[in-house]
């Protein structure tokens, strides 16, 4: 009788990439932060999301192939790992690049049944993009998304951190004219704030 054919050792994972493979984009600060969290973790297979906005913030709002190899190379995961992780959540950036702002609409039930849709189309004929799509200037990114949890404020948008609602088409022209106008990118801001709490929550552990 033939033995049944063997491929690799079982339970064998991919191997994590190796340096002298990778354009490491980290800086100081960012290899810091992330040392100071490994401590807090059981494993670094734990520190695997705090280190993905790490790389969101470092790799200028967006997850890249080549991002997601930094995060596997500094925790020693596979990549293949690290990526279904970061295309299991939302709020990472995978897909696309974003624009300087991403504009996620709600049109969950509170949201659309308050006028979620009238503002979803107003912002898709405002900026002429449809969802997930990215204005041409590299400003804006508009996504449809489920329920932000801010009901009391239907319809509701989110920009970075902030929660802006309810909104009308006349609050929507000042957003869009106020978010024109910095030149700060809220994607990039919001990876860096949540990096800051994850650092203040270890400090408390």
């Amino acid at each position: 009788m033939s033995e049944p054919l063997r491929i690799g050792r079982p339970h064998e994972r991919p191997a994590p990439p190796k340096a002298e493979d990778l354009n490491l984009h980290f800086s100081e600060r960012a290899v810091q932060e992330l040392e100071a969290l490994k401590t807090h973790y059981p494993d670094l297979k734990a520190c695997v999301l705090p280190c993905l906005w790490i790389a969101q913030r470092e790799y200028g709002g967006f997850l890249s192939g080549e991002a997601l190899a930094e995060v596997a190379f500094r925790l020693k995961r596979s990549y293949a790992e690290v990526e279904g992780v970061a295309t299991f959540y939302s709020m990472y950036n995978v897909a696309h690049k974003p624009g300087r702002h991403k504009i996620e609409v709600c049109t969950c039930l509170t949201c659309s049944v308050c006028g979620g849709f009238r503002v979803w189309e107003y912002l898709k004929a405002k900026l002429g993009v449809e969802n997930g799509q990215t204005t041409p200037d590299g400003v804006f990114t508009l996504e449809e998304v489920e329920c932000l949890d801010a009901c009391d404020r239907a319809p509701v948008i989110q920009v970075g951190d902030r929660y802006i609602g309810p909104v009308n088409e006349a609050t929507l022209d000042a957003l869009l004219a106020e978010l024109r106008a910095s030149e700060e990118s809220s994607v990039v801001q919001m990876a860096n704030e949540i990096v800051q709490v994850h650092l203040a929550a270890s400090e408390r552990a």
